[in-house]
């Protein structure tokens, strides 16, 4: 695949060596050259063997600086929550007459969150919704009563994360246009949580590898030693 142009110069700029996660980010912001606001994403390499259940690592953060723009939230609750969903700021708020419409593909939203009693009309969408990652599941607080928080939590830049099957993490930690600060909150606050799901099955260095990159840019390597102590 013959490198751009822009991306060679970009990376030509990238020391080889491993930077402070404080250095990493404001390099990425500098190398930066697509002329849009591009979404910051870490990819941490774990030591891991997904294959196996109990060495899974899945969780949600809540960042510190949200990342830049708000989801559109569906919520799909019974009529006696309809009322909470709406004023914790959901985007579209309905019952289970709403399934129908999206088995007929209607897909106006980016996060879905639903109470327990739904679920039931919800699980019908496994197919359309499971592999956009948008099914409602308890595990990451999006099927309960307290509709309210869930949709407030996705509001201010709840993020989830999984781990592939090669064992690495991707996760988005906002905007390029970012404060470096903000970025490097958010960062820390993704890696601690990482950090904290470790599986206690996970045997070795847990934080192989980590790196911080824009959509169009380079990766920019991270020295991890700091952060496997989070």
């Amino acid at each position: 695949m013959g490198m751009t142009k822009n991306f060679k110069a970009a990376k030509d700029q990238v020391p080889e060596t491993l930077l402070a996660l404080e250095d990493a980010i404001p390099m990425v912001q500098k190398v930066k050259f697509a002329k849009f606001d591009e979404t910051v994403e870490l990819a941490l390499r774990l030591g891991v063997d997904p294959k196996h259940a109990d060495q899974m690592v899945r969780g949600t953060v809540v960042l510190p600086h949200g990342l830049g723009k708000s989801k559109k939230v569906l919520a799909i609750a019974g009529s006696d929550k309809h009322k909470e969903a709406e004023e914790a700021g959901a985007d579209v708020v309905a019952g289970e007459e709403i399934v129908e419409k999206i088995q007929g593909g209607w897909m106006d939203f980016e996060a879905v969150v639903a109470t327990p009693d739904m679920m039931r009309s919800v699980g019908k969408l496994g197919k359309v919704l499971g592999p956009r990652g948008l099914m409602p599941n308890p595990k990451t607080g999006t099927v309960t009563f307290e509709i309210g928080k869930a949709v407030k939590e996705i509001k201010a830049g709840k993020v989830e994360f999984r781990v592939d099957k090669a064992g690495v993490i991707h996760a988005p930690i906002g905007r390029v246009s970012f404060s470096s600060e903000n970025l490097i909150e958010n960062a820390n606050a993704l890696v601690s949580s990482v950090v904290k799901a470790k599986p206690s099955a996970a045997k070795g260095k847990y934080l192989k590898s980590l790196t911080v990159s824009s959509t169009m840019g380079p990766g920019v390597k991270v020295d991890t030693a700091a952060s496997e102590g989070a």
